[in-house]
């Protein structure tokens, strides 16, 4: 079997942690990514020759200029590129400020995007490599109180899309992968929420608040099967554009695709009427 060198963001937990091991059980060679140096410490001590672990803030530009460099001079190439380094974010629009937002885009799109332009200079150089986002059933639908994240992962939706028909013909591969809720610390370590509380959103972003504390440990996704199932399209001559992971996540994009295709019925005849006549 051919070893794969897999890159991987964000592994000191969630998804990124499950996938790195699973990656590493398949035989595969995984650079994950943590922010702290003291895990990466510990983490090249444990898997000397299988793995290797780099210091990487998504959010610095010169740090992911010098992890490519790294990577590019030590490996010589790159297969597989995971984004998923990333963190949720509750809160309603009126209530988010200017500071968090942009703390959600830097981390979620931003990170996301600089990331993948660094990597696609190696991957069209080999013409080959597979590029995969961790995006989620959020990034399809969006909910009152998760706006400021749905814009975050439907932008990251938005470029990959592009992305993927932009460097098809350079035989590199794009998926986005869009998880429903997994048993990760998603909303607990890795979620924050706005500091304004308008007691008017109550009812809309302060029950999806209330919901996230709820589920927390009790959601319905496996992490490892999740892992499991995107090792599975890596390996595939032609992967999917899109993969949601989990019954939820279906349930919550063919409820969107229902409406969307509903109202573009209703309203066909408006819609077709704005244009000149022939």
């Amino acid at each position: 079997m051919k070893q794969n060198i897999w890159l991987i963001t964000g592994i000191s937990s969630g998804l990124g942690k499950a996938l790195a091991q699973a990656v590493l059980e398949s035989g595969h060679f995984v650079i994950g990514t943590f922010r702290n140096q003291a895990q990466v410490d510990v983490f090249n001590d444990q898997h000397k020759d299988e793995a290797f672990a780099l210091k990487l803030d998504i959010t610095n530009q010169n740090e992911i200029r010098e992890a490519f460099e790294t990577i590019k001079k030590q490996f010589g190439k790159l297969d597989v590129l995971v984004n998923n380094a990333g963190f949720g974010f509750a809160g309603a629009i009126e209530e988010t400020s200017d500071e968090e937002l942009r703390a959600v885009f830097e981390a979620n799109f931003f990170g996301a995007l600089k990331v993948t332009q660094a990597a696609l200079p190696m991957f069209r150089a080999q013409k080959s490599g597979h590029i995969v986002q961790i995006s989620s059933h959020g990034g399809i639908k969006a909910f009152p109180g998760f706006g400021i994240y749905n814009a975050s992962k439907f932008a990251l939706e938005g470029f990959s899309e592009a992305l993927a028909a932009e460097i098809a013909p350079l035989q590199i591969k794009v998926t986005i992968v869009e998880p429903g809720p997994f048993r990760t610390g998603f909303a607990s370590t890795a979620f924050q929420q706005a500091e304004n509380v308008l007691e008017d959103y109550n009812a809309t972003a302060g029950v999806f608040r209330e919901r996230m504390k709820l589920v927390d440990g009790k959601q319905e996704g496996d992490p490892m099967k999740a892992a499991e199932a995107i090792i599975q399209i890596t390996e595939l001559a032609q992967p999917p554009l899109r993969l949601p992971l989990g019954k939820i996540a279906i349930g919550t994009i063919s409820a969107k695709l229902d409406s969307v295709r509903k109202e573009m019925e209703d309203w066909r005849q408006v819609a077709e009427g704005a244009v000149f006549e022939q």
